[in-house]
Order: structure tokens, then sequence, then C-alpha cells
């Protein structure tokens, strides 16, 4: 491996490489500063597709056992918001098979077995910049991948008005308290034999109250 030294050219190329394995990542960044690329970094699938974004790299390259968002499935939201950026994927051996499928998938230019060596990538650098494959994947990435792409629930319009409330009594309008007896004897069902009392008990009641308003002064003569 030769020298490695930061890339101060602007119109140098940028990979982006997505990686949670700190190891990994600075095994990656030294293989592509050797090529005088200016390496960019982050470590989760969902920064991963806003960083593609941002800075429309001209290679990313991706692990796929990273958190947040797998690679297969970030790759293939990368694709779906379009470009000619080139897409490796890098893997363990025990996931060689999965690899292969995401490449086929999501359109990646090659897949390399972790660990990487500049022998590896060199193996497979024509390869690399060689033609951008289609990305089948994309058809399915509905499928793939339903979580954020739920509609939001459809508004169920204005809630109905809640009913006018009464308006308040004056005070002086204000109803007098029965008497407990009386509101006992009335919310009571009343049986027939005992109508003719209650009758008489309310009369007498009324009677007492006239001539309690007779002797204030309530009642004109």
């Amino acid at each position: 491996m030769g020298l490695v030294t930061e890339v101060d050219d602007e119109g140098a190329p940028t990979v982006l490489i997505v990686d949670n394995n700190p190891m990994s990542s600075l095994r990656l960044s030294n293989l592509f500063k050797t090529r005088n690329f200016i390496i960019e970094h982050c470590e989760d699938g969902d920064q991963a597709v806003d960083e593609y974004i941002r800075l429309d790299p001209e290679l990313v390259v991706l692990s796929l056992d990273i958190p947040s968002l797998d690679g297969h499935l970030a790759a293939l939201e990368m694709r779906e918001h379009g470009g000619e950026q080139r897409i490796v994927f890098v893997a363990p051996a025990r996931m060689a098979d999965l690899a292969n499928d995401a490449a086929f998938s999501a359109g990646a230019v090659a897949w390399l077995q972790k660990p990487i060596s500049n022998e590896t990538l060199e193996a497979q650098w024509t390869k690399i910049l060689g033609t951008i494959p289609e990305a089948p994947g994309l058809e399915d990435l509905d499928e793939l991948y339903p979580g954020d792409r739920v509609k939001p629930e459809a508004d169920e319009g204005p809630m109905l008005p809640g009913l006018p409330l009464p308006l308040p009594m004056p005070v002086g309008e204000l109803p007098l308290p029965l008497p407990e007896l009386v509101v006992a004897e009335v919310a009571a069902p009343v049986k027939k034999k005992s109508r003719k009392k209650l009758v008489l008990f309310l009369f007498v009641l009324s009677a007492a109250a006239a001539g309690a308003a007779y002797g204030l002064g309530y009642i004109p003569l």
C-alpha cells in the first residue's frame, strides 16, 4: 500500500463509505485515499441515504450489515433517487449469498469480501469502473421496505360542534330547594292509598308558606 495522504483536489472524485465497524471503515478509507478519492463517512443506512443525496458521490462503498436500514435497502433507496453513482457492497464471507443477491437487486457494480486488501480491490477495479447494471429490486421496494412509506391517515374532517350550554338563570329566579321530606316523598314510588295523604300534606305546606308570606308583607291585601 502506498503512502496515505489527504486529498485536497476539489475535482477529485468522492467516495461515501458506509460502515459501522471502525477498523473496516479505516481500512477502506486508506485504500481509497491512495486512489485520490475524497473520503466521506457514515455509519447507518438512513444517514447514508441522506448523505448520498447531499454529496452526490461518484462511488458508494456500502456494508450490508449496518444499523437502522440494512445496506441492501439503503442502496435501493439511493438508486431510486437516480444518478450515475456506482455502488459497491462489502460483506463477510458468511454473507456471500446475500451479497450476491443484493448486488443483483440494487444494481451494484461489485461486492467485496471483508477483510478487504489492496489486492482484492485491485482485482475488482476494472469491474467497479465498468457499466452500471439495472436495479430490478426497485420494482419491489415498497414491499421490501414498507415502514416509512405508509401514507398518513386521512383527515376525518372537523369535529361536530358541541351542544350549546344552557344560559345561567338570574340569581333572583333561582328555585327554592324543596324540603328533604318532600323530595323523598316525590322521588319514591307513590302508592294509591298514600296519594290523598301526600296531596293533603302539600296543601298544608302551601297554606303555611302563604301565611308566612302574608305576615312578612310579600302578598298585598
